[in-house]
């Protein structure tokens, strides 16, 4: 069996920026024909909206681009996914600085923020579209930052 790389996306609510990168890396890794490499999932930092489909603005604008998110389900960061992810992506700076309160120390290394992969906005936060809109901006962000955290996986574990 190969080692699969697990990657969980977390947002507030785990509605529509977290889904997005979810659904949005799953199409990448799926387009290069790599899923046997890989375990994707999302989850937020706030109970919200736990067993709710994403936003349908965020399912609009996935759509646009191909991506169906409709079949994901909001659930709540869970102490286990600590030590069960290899890389856990953070939204923006407050979602990654609540994880790492409440993360085991030893699993820092493990949380980055998502705009870390971008070469466009090194980092900034994935803005929240929730009460703002601009649902395809989020889209384009995310997408651009889930092509280029791809490809350093990629290149680390030479999946190619």
């Amino acid at each position: 069996m190969e080692l699969k790389n697990k990657v969980l996306f977390v947002c507030m609510g785990n509605i529509c920026r977290s889904p997005t990168a979810e659904g949005a890396f799953r199409s990448i890794v799926e387009k290069n024909t790599k899923s046997q490499y890989f375990e994707i999932d999302s989850a937020g930092t706030h109970a919200y909206h736990i067993g709710n489909s994403p936003d349908q603005r965020s399912q609009q604008a996935a759509i646009k681009n191909g991506i169906d998110l409709s079949s994901q389900r909001a659930r709540q960061v869970h102490e286990s996914d600590f030590y069960y992810y290899d890389f856990i992506i953070a939204m923006d700076s407050d979602n990654l600085g609540r994880l790492k309160s409440i993360c085991p120390k030893d699993s820092y290394s493990k949380i980055k923020l998502m705009l870390d992969y971008s070469n466009d906005y090194p980092g900034a936060s994935v803005p929240d579209p929730y009460y703002e809109g601009k649902f395809d901006e989020v889209f384009k962000m995310v997408h651009s930052a889930c092509l280029s955290f791809y490809e350093s996986i990629e290149k680390k574990t030479n999946i190619h």
